[in-house]
């Protein structure tokens, strides 16, 4: 059940009191730099277009007692905080009072150079610890955090103790990632994990009726949290300690959220009279000697603005278990928009910020003043600065893996087994860079081929566990769970794959231990993890994420498991590299240039996009001159290659540029229009973002590609020579537009081949035939454009 937690006198009551003063005064300060640096944007600032800057003062004078309590009580240097996105300026201001941020600097809130509408680790000049802005998934980043941080530890680094919270607006628990990340299996454990819910009652347009924390309560209960609830300070607490005070508490308790909320905007007479009303006469004497300013005061004391209870909360931490703290607060609190249901973006008038600013005694014209170093406040600021500083982060140099293992395949193999097949190679020929390799599934290991690779790495746990089929002779896939492992395993859940990764892929930026990780989730639900994965990367994540089986190629499975978008990933998403082999070599050079770019600064993401058809590797042709092979592994890397040219040499008729698992279908279509003497190129395409980009260098566009030194336009001229333009049909197994840039290279005659319906179960040639990008399919495509070229 969970714990309601009320304050109590403790042995010194004089020096808490005193205590509690000076934080009111540096929260009080808090909340001023809060307020003030969102007003300098709006009202202050030139704004010449006029356009919306925004802010969120109500967001962050909800928040202010708490983030006080934290930084300037609770933290210790290994702790790490996760701040709701609208209470940016809160963590600006409080950096500022810690001396970790020039004062200055609030005036350049939402300003283009300046700190960022929400908190930022890669763009925010000051201290930022999680990166936030995509209500839910900042709120769960801490959570993943954790896992990362122990991670390190189990495995040689250095992250040190500490815990990990995540300051969580109510109304963020509407997103789904919360409830999938607080209810993972490897969550458990996880006892330095702490969220604090703002308990405000309110989302952007209105106060929430029906939200309740017995009803939330529950649900952490039942997936083994501990769950503390601050509701009420010592003011109200005063109240209801008083003869008859049961009553008041039962009226308040038992108010629905609007009906509270009307109270805190009510004249002191409606005060009085809304709390008592006809049912409750017996409160009006309970309440006789209080005056009309004393009983404003004490029915907004809410928990989440007394730092007594607040205290009290954190102390009662169990730290066995994750914990989340409910903290009653009042969205707006000490503001004119106190509790106004629709203050979520409002802002203080220019009239209202002067009388705001007479009100705590600040110069508005010159806002953003810190404490004096001579102060009791100044004082407090600089003893907890040098207690929050942390140690500079050691430089980790980047990853060297050989670029080819030396693999030469044979007979029949798929690009998904490849994978396996690369990450055992590896720790042969590099144990090194192994040993840094972390692999996470949602439930997805063995049928991703990950199996080799986890019998051989084993599955990391938090809490060890013995496998009870270690002894099965039909068992296969071995479930060792201990704090060496180098696999983990997650729910189905790849919002939650996706958290993870980006954790482990900040952590050489964290601790300067750089990890490996890499995620496998089948490709057709890469759009459900895109959002958040794209989050991680932004806030500073550098990972591997392989999506197999892919397309239409995985004909039997249906529509439902048919991925047709993925393709154009590598096109759209910044500070990613994304590949698409058609050969099982290709796998093992692509996936090792993937690992040369993580873990540095100016690193990047990579996808790749892997296969389950079974195609014969010699239709890949590796040349067997060192020289040959080095310069196909080149162009494999850098954007294709050409994999057919007409036997006869000179021009071809036609060029046919395919990716992935069509290109055998590209392949028996030249064959077959080779003997009706129409002769022509295939192009093997790896990476269709990096041959735009070389588009675009060519044109003087800026390349918005994660920076490969073998990315320019020398490829185009390998593999699409303009001596060598004819019409061209492009096929693959995904959306055609993602090849369909390449006309332009050349400026032909083209025709595009791909998946553009939803699809449906089938043999896989049936399937292909539905989307016209068979082989017969490509032929016809072919004299067609000759036939128009």
């Amino acid at each position: 059940m969970s714990v309601t937690l009320s304050p109590t006198a403790p042995p010194t009551e004089a020096a808490a009191i005193a205590r509690d003063a000076l934080l009111g005064a540096i929260e009080q300060r808090v909340l001023w730099l809060s307020t003030a640096s969102i007003h300098h944007a709006n009202h202050v600032r030139p704004n010449p277009l006029g356009l919306k800057v925004g802010g969120h003062q109500a967001s962050c004078a909800s928040m202010t007692t708490i983030m006080t309590q934290l930084w300037f009580e609770q933290l210790r240097s290994g702790d790490r905080v996760s701040v709701k996105p609208h209470a940016s300026p809160v963590l600006h201001a409080i950096n500022a009072l810690l001396g970790e941020l020039d004062p200055a600097a609030l005036a350049g809130l939402r300003e283009f150079g300046g700190l960022q509408s929400y908190p930022s680790r890669t763009k925010d000049p000051d201290p930022v610890d999680y990166s936030t802005g995509s209500v839910g998934l900042g709120a769960t980043a801490p959570l993943w955090g954790a896992i990362a941080r122990r991670y390190v530890e189990n495995h040689g680094g250095r992250a040190g103790t500490g815990r990990q919270y995540a300051l969580i607006g109510d109304a963020e628990l509407d997103e789904g990632a919360i409830w999938e990340a607080m209810g993972d299996p490897a969550v458990e454990h996880l006892g330095e994990l702490v969220w604090v819910v703002d308990f405000n009652r309110q989302s952007l347009d209105r106060v929430v009726p029906a939200v309740s924390v017995t009803k939330l309560s529950a649900m952490f209960e039942a997936a083994g949290w501990q769950v503390l609830v601050a509701k009420y300070g010592r003011l109200l607490e005063g109240l209801f300690a008083r003869p008859g005070g049961e009553r008041l508490r039962a009226r308040i308790d038992t108010m629905t959220n609007p009906e509270y909320q009307r109270l805190l905007r009510s004249s002191d007479e409606q005060l009085l009279d809304r709390l008592c009303g006809e049912r409750w006469p017996e409160l009006r004497a309970l309440l006789a000697d209080v005056g009309p300013a004393e009983l404003r005061a004490a029915v907004g004391n809410l928990g989440g603005h007394d730092h007594d209870t607040l205290r009290q909360s954190f102390a009662a931490i169990d730290d066995t278990r994750p914990t989340v703290v409910f903290a009653y607060t009042v969205k707006g609190r000490n503001l004119p928009m106190e509790g106004h249901p629709q203050n979520h973006s409002a802002q203080l008038t220019p009239a209202q910020f002067e009388q705001y600013a007479s009100s705590v005694g600040r110069d508005p014209a010159d806002p953003f003043q810190v404490f004096e170093p001579g102060s009791a406040e100044g004082a407090l600021c600089a003893e907890r600065a040098a207690l929050l500083r942390r140690e500079p982060v050691p430089a980790a140099g980047a990853f060297t893996p050989p670029t080819d293992l030396g693999w030469v395949p044979r007979g029949t193999s798929t690009t998904q087994a490849a994978l396996g097949r690369t990450l055992l190679d590896l720790t042969r020929r590099a144990p090194a860079i192994a040993e840094r390799v972390v692999t996470v599934s949602p439930d997805v290991s063995s049928s991703t081929n990950l199996g080799g690779w986890v019998n051989k790495a084993k599955v990391w746990s938090a809490a060890p566990s013995r496998d009870w089929f270690d002894d099965d002779p039909e068992t296969i896939l071995h479930w060792e769970e201990s704090t060496e492992g180098r696999h983990i395993e997650l729910g189905i859940a790849e919002t939650n794959l996706v958290g993870l990764i980006g954790e482990l892929g900040a952590t050489w930026s964290r601790w300067g231990f750089p990890l490996i990780p890499i995620g496998v989730v089948y490709d057709p639900f890469i759009a459900r993890a895109l959002e958040p994965w794209t989050f991680g990367m932004y806030a500073g994540g550098q990972s591997i994420l392989v999506g197999t089986p892919s397309g239409v190629t995985l004909a039997a499975e249906g529509g439902a498991h048919q991925s047709l978008l993925t393709p154009a990933i590598g096109l759209q998403q910044p500070g990613l590299l994304s590949y698409e082999p058609a050969f099982a070599l290709e796998v093992e050079w692509m996936l090792l240039e993937c690992i040369r770019r993580i873990g540095i600064p100016g690193g990047s993401s990579s996808y790749l996009r892997l296969s389950t058809r079974p195609v014969q590797q010699d239709l890949a042709e590796v040349p067997a001159l060192p020289e040959a092979r080095e310069l196909r592994r080149r162009q494999v890397l850098a954007g294709g290659y050409l994999l057919r040219s007409p036997q006869a040499g000179g021009a071809p008729h036609a060029t046919i540029a395919a990716m992935g698992a069509l290109v055998p279908e590209a392949i028996a279509a030249r064959d077959t229009l080779a003997e009706a003497g129409v002769h022509v190129d295939v192009v093997c395409v790896t990476n269709a973002g990096l041959l735009f980009d070389a588009l675009q260098a060519r044109t003087g566009q800026a390349s918005g590609e994660a920076g490969s030194a073998d990315a320019g336009e020398w490829i185009l001229r390998d593999i699409l020579p303009a001596h060598r333009a004819a019409p061209l049909v492009t096929v693959l197994d995904g959306h055609p537009h993602t090849l369909s840039f390449l006309a332009g290279v050349n400026g032909v005659q083209a025709a595009h081949l791909g998946v553009s319906q939803l699809g449906q179960s089938g043999d896989q040639e049936s399937v292909y035939r539905s989307h016209g990008i068979d082989a017969a399919s490509i032929v016809r495509a072919v004299l067609r454009g000759i036939a128009q070229g």
